[in-house]
């Protein structure tokens, strides 16, 4: 199982690490993208989803 990518909460450093190795703060899973109307792939995206 991959490893997911973390931002820490303090500075913004991004890491795989639970505790950030430049400040030693908590580490928390990132927000997801932002939703743009004018997305090119969202019709594809929303068809894998429905199967």
């Amino acid at each position: 199982m991959g490893k997911k990518i973390l931002k820490c909460i303090s500075c913004g450093e991004y890491t795989l690490q639970e505790t950030c190795p430049k400040c030693g703060k908590k580490t928390i899973k990132p927000s997801p993208a932002r939703y743009s109307p004018r997305d090119p792939y969202g019709k594809y995206r929303r068809l894998s989803k429905r199967n």
